[in-house]
């Protein structure tokens, strides 16, 4: 078992307690009528005849493509002849976006292909699940065991009302020493993953109750939040964000809930900063200023 981002998106908006008074902008929209916004990266450009519209957040990968996304204003197919796809009445492609957005819609002043641009996209998001436990005298166990044998560990942490997450560091298999054939090698068998879990109560305590049912390679650690407190918080996102929510993940590696808006110019993470408290949601903006 593994650290899990479960995504979710959804639609509501902050309460204007939250946003400012009467006349503030949108959520995800800015103090400015119009702001000058990139996309920083191509984005897929769709139109499945309700209009033109970009992608920002996931594209279902169907033929044709299919998404929800930022309506433009300003754009024309006939502009971009060659350099998108159509396939049963809908039209898409990729594009480097730039123009102003007024918290709605994106107008937009230049489009350059994916074919023809020339930046690096940013690099895929990783994680590390590394025990964050030192390494005890002897090292971790070495001992076979079957398969999903940790998933009893799991379950009594999970029983916890403290569990705050936890995952797995998976471990080589048996692999043939060099020259035996492959054929003549045991069956392969699977050291015991370093299982981490991390406890909002005493992490000392927590340990002693879990060695009650797993002797294999264990890292109890302390968290701020239980699995439940961000859980909610990622529900919540929902509500607080409204349309500008493209995607929230609760993440048990760092304690916190990642999320994808549309446009924040620094307004959204100041107020969910206030309301869960500093850094536990942690904001992206799909659209970003210019200059």
């Amino acid at each position: 078992m593994t650290a899990v981002l479960v995504l979710t998106t959804g639609c509501g908006t902050l309460p204007a307690a939250d946003v400012g008074p009467p006349g503030s902008p949108a959520p995800g929209g800015t103090d400015r009528p119009d702001v000058v916004v990139t996309t920083g990266q191509p984005v897929t450009v769709l139109d499945d005849g309700d209009g033109p519209e970009a992608c920002l957040g996931a594209v279902m990968t169907s033929l044709p493509p299919q998404c929800g996304g930022t309506p433009l204003v300003g754009w024309e197919w006939a502009d971009h002849d060659g350099q998108y796809e159509t396939q049963a009445g809908v039209r898409w492609g990729g594009f480097l976006l730039t123009g102003p957005f007024d918290g709605t819609r994106l107008t937009v002043a230049e489009a350059v292909p994916a074919a023809a641009w020339t930046g690096t996209p940013p690099p895929p998001p990783t994680w590390d699940f590394s025990p964050p436990c030192p390494v005890p005298p002897g090292g971790w166990s070495t001992e076979r065991m079957p398969l999903f044998a940790e998933d009893v560990v799991f379950r009594a942490a999970e029983a916890r009302p403290d569990y705050a997450g936890g995952w797995v560091d998976e471990r080589e298999s048996y692999d043939p020493p060099p020259g035996e054939p492959a054929a003549d090698a045991p069956e392969p068998q699977v050291l015991p993953p370093v299982v981490t879990i991390r406890v909002t109560g005493d992490p000392a305590a927590a340990e002693a109750e879990l060695r009650e049912v797993w002797d294999g390679p264990l890292c109890v650690t302390s968290a701020e939040r239980t699995e439940a407190e961000l859980s909610a918080v990622q529900a919540s996102l929902s509500e607080d964000l409204g349309d500008g929510l493209l995607l929230a993940a609760s993440d048990v590696l760092t304690g916190t809930v990642e999320a994808t808006v549309t446009f924040d110019d620094g307004t959204l993470q100041a107020a969910l900063d206030e309301r869960h408290g500093e850094g536990v949601v942690r904001l992206t903006s799909a659209l970003l200023p210019v200059g």
